[in-house]
């Protein structure tokens, strides 16, 4: 499964689309990915209800079902962070998939610097 999308920081919000797509060559019936930044969360979030919080830096989300060789459903995911800062990272990972062996999983994680721009930041 591969990871790609983007993330925008404003102030102290950002917000990230992901889209994953399945490479292999079985269907997954669905997947989890962390979302795990290098700064704390606020405490109050308002989360997709396909999302949970895993921590005070992570969120984790299921992707749905993933079709051989296709992509999977736009994940629109907002946070906002506990305090502003001019940058954060953001780590992308694949944390759980049903389906077949990933026989290639050095796509399974991206990584992205994102500035306090306003400016969308692609992984």
């Amino acid at each position: 499964m591969t990871l790609h999308g983007t993330a925008v920081m404003d102030g102290d919000q950002v917000e990230v689309r992901l889209t994953p797509r399945s490479e292999g060559t079985a269907a997954v019936a669905d997947a989890t990915v962390r979302l795990r930044w290098s700064v704390a969360l606020a405490d109050e979030q308002a989360l997709p209800a396909r999302c949970v919080r895993e921590d005070e830096r992570a969120v984790l989300c299921g992707t749905g079902a993933l079709a051989v060789d296709a992509a999977g459903e736009q994940l629109r995911l907002p946070v906002r962070l506990r305090e502003r800062a001019p940058e954060v990272t953001l780590e992308v990972s694949t944390v759980w998939s049903s389906g077949g062996p990933d026989a290639d999983r050095s796509n399974d994680r991206a990584e992205v610097l994102v500035l306090a721009t306003g400016d969308p930041y692609a992984f």
